[in-house]
């Protein structure tokens, strides 16, 4: 049975890996501007919020091959995501950025500025479900989007997962993070864990569960960073 280590920094049998990979095939070849947002968002109070870089340079790679222009985010946090996103995407793409707070967004802003993207991010201050469903009720944005990425209160992931199979084209990819939880989602049920992870890790297993039986997507689970599910959508 998998033990849940909170607060770890990988899913993989030690961390000397993790630091393998970074080290080999991450850290040399990373953008400049992403490695300074990447050691903003690691210094700040908050950093296990943030994505992990060998996360970010695979959807890099994925976004390239499947020719991504247009991407929606759910969960922003400091834009260290934001940022490898429209990096990934061609000149005249666009990301729509989608958090609750700008306050976090604003310390990476000028990083992205800097960058160079910032033409490429439309960021939108607000609850996800209300600007999503703002974003349905134009017909023109349905199937107009090649990749989703979302990383936010894990609750309502089932019910973002609904609305982004729509704003998504087919053969697109919807990405989701954390849904392995640090391991916890292959503890039993009465394990001891504190209960804000109890809470969160009874949100991912049923959202886990809604996946793997959804005829709509075809999909897979990721022991990458903190578990990634990647779905692509069937027509």
């Amino acid at each position: 049975m998998a033990t849940y280590r909170p607060g770890s920094n990988t899913l993989l049998k030690s961390d000397s890996i993790l630091d393998y990979v970074l080290h080999t095939t991450v850290y040399p070849r990373e953008h400049e501007r992403l490695r300074e947002l990447r050691l903003i968002t690691q210094n700040h109070p908050r950093s296990f919020m943030g994505s992990s870089p060998d996360q970010m340079q695979f959807f890099s790679v994925l976004l390239k091959m499947i020719g991504a222009r247009n991407a929606v985010e759910v969960g922003v946090f400091t834009g260290y995501s934001l940022l490898a996103t429209a990096l990934a995407l061609p000149d005249d793409g666009k990301v729509v950025a989608i958090d609750v707070s700008r306050e976090y967004y604003e310390l990476g802003r000028p990083v992205i500025e800097n960058a160079g993207v910032a033409h490429k991010v439309d960021f939108r201050e607000g609850a996800a479900m209300p600007i999503l469903d703002n974003l349905l009720a134009n017909e023109e944005n349905e199937g107009k989007f090649d990749f989703a990425f979302v990383d936010a209160d894990k609750g309502n992931y089932g019910e973002y997962h609904e609305r982004l199979l729509r704003l998504v084209r087919a053969g697109g990819v919807l990405a989701y993070d954390n849904t392995l939880w640090g391991g916890s989602v292959a503890l039993e049920d009465d394990s001891v864990l504190e209960e804000f992870d109890q809470d969160i890790r009874r949100s991912i297993v049923v959202f886990n569960a809604k996946i793997a039986g959804d005829p709509r997507v075809e999909a897979v689970q990721l022991p990458v960073s903190d578990g990634i599910t990647l779905c692509r959508r069937l027509v």
